[in-house]
């Protein structure tokens, strides 16, 4: 996997991503929070909810907020964490490159879901919320609670019409993906996320699969693409929030409790943010030519996921137990039919 590391010298070279906050009583908690997401992206998948958070909580406690890249990299996230360089996390256990078993699973694993409302049915009725908690525990994280983004497409600058149209394509995406997507002759490209705008206009990169129609328009990147692949590896990013397990511990219940609602809030906040903004944007959207791979050739990467999670669950036994949740879970979904699954 192609890499580069920017590494910013200070959170003021961003601009100012902490939320402003009235002066404080000397016994208020403090704490520093940063997410995977840039400025333009966090505005809609955390800053609401640490606002709502910040303004309940007033003098008691307040979360200072960092977006992608302005404290640590996000590959060092996990790592600032757990040392407590920074109290709480947003991101994917991927992106933060966190040391457990249960990393691959984050962001997006190859058609684990179909749709956003299935990992939230995963972790809270499955057991994974059980899993995650566990393998977190072990390393001094709090894992506080999952939830859904936007599926996995393709944005490219040529069209993409079939797989032989992925040889050769350097696409900026996540580590597993990537790993997945090699054997279709992606070449994965891993770049700070701020970087991603310009690389494509300079040709670094020729193509994301990253996120779907909503986040391509949100940031900018359907401004240096023209075409977006309808057909999807992952129905829905599988993310997280975390925070330093001894700071979590200190805080009192009811703050504790707060933090998981709001958490809520943002979880459902972004169900139907994206929902809603992938059907528009496919139908109302000028910027980006739709494609698709047609459905019998898509089959055959369908196919190579399966194999894909087998290689997975050969790793360890944790992850074996995630692989049987996940192959149970679908078997339920497609017995269940329409409309938890078609075709």
């Amino acid at each position: 996997m192609t890499s580069r590391r920017k590494f910013i010298q200070g959170a003021a070279l961003a601009g100012p991503a902490a939320l402003a906050t009235p002066a404080l009583a000397q016994n208020t908690i403090r704490w520093r929070m940063q997410t995977y997401a840039g400025a333009s992206l966090a505005a809609e998948v955390i800053v609401p909810a640490i606002e709502m958070f910040n303004k309940i909580a007033g003098d008691r406690m307040q979360i200072e907020l960092f977006f992608a890249d302005q404290l640590v990299p996000t590959g060092e996230l996990f790592q600032a964490m757990q040392r407590g360089t920074i109290d709480a996390v947003q991101s994917d256990d991927d992106s933060m490159a966190s040391p457990t078993e249960v990393t691959v699973f984050g962001g997006y694993f190859p058609f684990g879901s179909r749709y956003s409302l299935d990992v939230p049915v995963l972790f809270n009725q499955y057991g994974l919320n059980e899993i995650w908690d566990e393998e977190y525990s072990k390393v001094g994280v709090k894992h506080i609670s999952a939830g859904a983004w936007d599926p996995c497409h393709f944005a490219t600058k040529d069209p993409i019409r079939s797989l032989e149209d992925l040889k050769g394509k350097r696409v900026f995406t996540f580590p597993t993906a990537g790993r997945f997507l090699t054997q279709f002759g992606v070449v994965p490209v891993n770049l700070p996320w701020e970087d991603i705008e310009v690389a494509m206009q300079t040709g670094e990169l020729d193509g994301i699969a990253w996120s779907g129609i909503t986040e391509d328009y949100t940031v900018g990147w359907a401004d240096v693409t023209n075409y977006f692949l309808t057909n999807n590896i992952s129905g829905a990013w599988a993310g997280s929030f975390f925070a330093n397990m001894e700071r979590w511990n200190e805080l009192p219940e009811d703050l504790q409790t707060l933090f998981r609602v709001c958490c809520d809030q943002s979880h459902y906040y972004r169900q139907w943010w994206y929902w809603g903004g992938e059907a528009n944007l496919r139908v109302n959207g000028s910027k980006l030519e739709l494609t698709t791979i047609p459905d019998e050739e898509w089959a055959t990467v369908e196919a190579a996921a399966q194999v894909f999670w087998e290689e997975i669950a050969a790793e360890s036994e944790t992850k074996r137990r995630v692989v049987d949740i996940f192959k149970k879970y679908n078997a339920d979904m497609v017995k269940a039919g329409r409309p938890y699954r078609y075709g």
